[in-house]
């Protein structure tokens, strides 16, 4: 499996591109920006890009979305209710076309529910609603390659701002506690921003689960 980590933008995001050489076929997780960056290590590997999976829809994660699809093709992934986040980040971006009441609908191919596993050659990601940093936050969990990416529910040492429109401490911690740690203690969690860690490692460590 093809696995590259880009961190892009002013808030150094990480974006994860996935890939199956044998299928040739790859999925970019959060293209904040540098989308032309992403898009030249695609074709360098001679893939198909064939999804764009968000996590939630702050700027920082979905900038480059759709220039990436545009450039490349690949159906945008996220939840239906982070819809109202994306309109927001859309407008603070600029891009006032946002606003016409058919946008968002047009402009996401797939929305993603709990539960979804979805097949990209050898690559099958099952879909975890974790709410809290968003009300659509989702993680998206390899469980054969021993990952989970997890957007910005839980970071290394730390979790995610929850003092946007829509964030919820509670229901973030919730969200952890009971999608997010129950999964294998080996497994290797992927954040939104900053460097790798593991389930077992942030139980043991992370000050806002002791």
């Amino acid at each position: 499996m093809v696995f590259d980590r880009f961190v892009v933008g002013t808030l150094q995001t990480n974006c994860y591109l996935l890939g199956d050489p044998d299928a040739r076929k790859a999925v970019a997780i959060d293209p904040g920006a540098e989308g032309e960056r992403i898009a030249r290590r695609v074709e360098e590997l001679g893939l198909e890009l064939v999804a764009i999976l968000i996590t939630h829809a702050h700027a920082d994660h979905i900038k480059d979305a759709w220039s990436l699809k545009n450039a490349l093709g690949g159906k945008i992934h996220m939840h239906r209710a982070d819809c109202v986040i994306l309109v927001h980040s859309m407008v603070a971006m600029g891009f006032r076309h946002a606003l016409h009441p058919k946008w968002v609908e047009t402009s996401v191919d797939v929305f993603l529910n709990e539960g979804d596993v979805l097949q990209f050659g050898s690559i099958d990601l099952k879909v975890i609603e974790t709410p809290g940093h968003t009300p659509g936050h989702v993680a998206f969990h390899l469980a054969a390659a021993g990952f989970i990416f997890v957007g910005d529910t839980l970071l290394a040492g730390s979790i995610g701002r929850t003092d946007f429109p829509g964030g919820s401490f509670s229901q973030l911690i919730q969200s952890v506690r009971g999608k997010i740690f129950p999964l294998k203690g080996t497994t290797v969690v992927y954040p939104g921003h900053g460097s790798e860690t593991t389930i077992e490692g942030e139980i043991i460590r992370n000050p806002f689960f002791q």
